[in-house]
């Protein structure tokens, strides 16, 4: 029986992270009393008490934590932004390398990527070790994602029911290109410079495109078509039971040409489109950004990490 501890069990990946946790029968989840949950002293104690801890914090506070974590034994997995970068962290993102699961198998500190580079670096990454495009390649990405994305405080905002905003369906943001996410991009999409991102929230609680333009005439290989990415793709992802790989120029996903943010709510899941021609191609990933993007990860992060079935607590 292992012990777990989810610190910040109260915000949104927290919350997400326990009811996947409810599904183990061979786990035991160590509990803080709410009045100590700020108490250094309490958290230390229950973070070296602890086989796995998730750390569910603002930046600052997972610092923290993993300072106060002394135990050898313990093995952390932070959901924030604060070590995604970091090469004494293992960045987990089992899928994205043929050897990323044995490195996150045997870490005792593991990062859970970010929900936006998570599309983007399952559709980078294999075009970058495919030599498919140079580390030079000039990246953009757009994406759009629900605001249950921006946690508590966002969710907030737009579950107040008059907030002017809740009129709009869609909100551009990140026009100082300074986005967070936009180190972790470039670093685990192996690029030599950050993506041009472009991200929106939209007016819908989760769920997420992630949409990287490619343009063939600029690649390294000349024979790059949406069959043959998608051929890649699907070589490059065989025998991964979350991320699924779709037919090139799916239509069938489209509904009147749109294509659904919401399909894949619910699922620990990366659905892998590519759309376009000969000229200009559109990749998408899809998943949801509470799910893969955030708790279901870090949920898959764990088992690998203790030896669990990769998909416990996630189908």
């Amino acid at each position: 029986m292992f012990k777990v501890y989810v610190d910040g069990q109260e915000g949104t990946t927290g919350l997400q992270i326990n009811e996947r946790l409810a599904q183990h029968s061979n786990i035991e989840i160590l509990l803080i009393d709410p009045e100590k949950r700020k108490d250094p002293a309490e958290r230390k104690r229950i973070l070296n008490e602890s086989d796995v801890a998730f750390l569910c914090l603002p930046d600052a506070a997972s610092r923290e934590a993993a300072l106060l974590t002394t135990n050898p034994n313990t093995r952390l997995i932070d959901a924030s932004t604060a070590f995604r970068t970091d090469p004494d962290w293992v960045y987990g993102l089992p899928e994205m390398i043929s050897e990323q699961r044995n490195l996150i198998k045997n870490a005792k500190r593991v990062s859970n990527p970010g929900c936006y580079p998570t599309g983007f670096v399952l559709l980078v990454r294999p075009l970058i070790e495919k030599g498919i495009i140079g580390t030079n390649y000039p990246a953009t990405c757009h994406a759009i994602s629900g605001y249950s994305g921006g946690g508590k405080k966002l969710i907030a905002a737009y579950e107040n029911t008059e907030a002017q905003h809740n009129n709009l369906m869609a909100r551009p943001y990140g026009f100082g290109l300074r986005h967070k996410h936009a180190p972790e991009m470039k670093i685990h999409g192996k690029l030599d410079n950050p993506p041009i991102f472009s991200p929106v929230v939209g007016n819908y609680y989760k769920g997420m495109l992630v949409m990287v333009p490619l343009l063939p005439h600029l690649c390294k290989s000349k024979q790059v078509t949406p069959e043959f990415l998608t051929d890649l793709f699907n070589e490059y992802y065989a025998g991964e039971r979350f991320v699924k790989v779709m037919a090139a120029n799916n239509e069938a996903a489209l509904d009147g040409g749109f294509l659904d943010p919401q399909g894949v709510n619910g699922t620990n899941r990366n659905e892998i489109f590519v759309f376009g021609h000969n000229d200009q191609i559109m990749l998408v990933s899809r998943l949801d950004n509470l799910g893969k993007g955030a708790s279901g990860a870090a949920v898959q992060n764990m088992n690998i990490m203790l030896g669990f079935d990769e998909g416990l607590g996630l189908v």
